[in-house]
């Protein structure tokens, strides 16, 4: 089964979004930077229960977005979770802690990679670029 699109009040489908930080500003910021953009955006300050959500098929997004560095799980641990459940689920990992390096040679890679800080425009493209892929 595909991921959810969720309808607006026109009927339009739009992609669905899981945003994962342990930092509720941080998810705030994201949902600020990408409400420009036609996308229904989840927020989840806690990977388990992000995981727990995306366990039920008919709730997976079409992508996301996961810090790193969090209390409960680590970024990785979550991608590889939802990896197992759907191999071909868009990740898009960011990290102010860890480089690129932190995948390599695991066999587990997200789609894509931010480090933090990034700017608001590269946040958008790296979302758009994956939505579009």
């Amino acid at each position: 089964m595909g991921a959810s699109k969720i309808d607006n009040e026109n009927g339009a489908s739009y992609p669905q979004i899981f945003v994962v930080d342990d930092e509720p500003i941080l998810l705030e910021l994201a949902e600020q930077i990408l409400s420009h953009i036609h996308v229904k955006i989840r927020t989840f300050t806690n990977p388990e229960v992000a995981l727990q959500t995306y366990t039920d098929a008919a709730k997976r997004p079409d992508l996301i977005i996961t810090d790193f560095a969090m209390h409960e799980m680590d970024g990785m641990a979550l991608i590889r979770a939802c990896r197992r459940l759907n191999p071909k689920q868009k990740i898009l990992l960011i990290s102010g802690t860890v480089d690129e390096s932190v995948f390599n040679g695991t066999g587990l890679k997200p789609d894509a990679f931010l480090a933090k800080p990034y700017q608001p425009a590269v946040l958008t493209s790296v979302v758009q670029r994956l939505l579009d892929s």
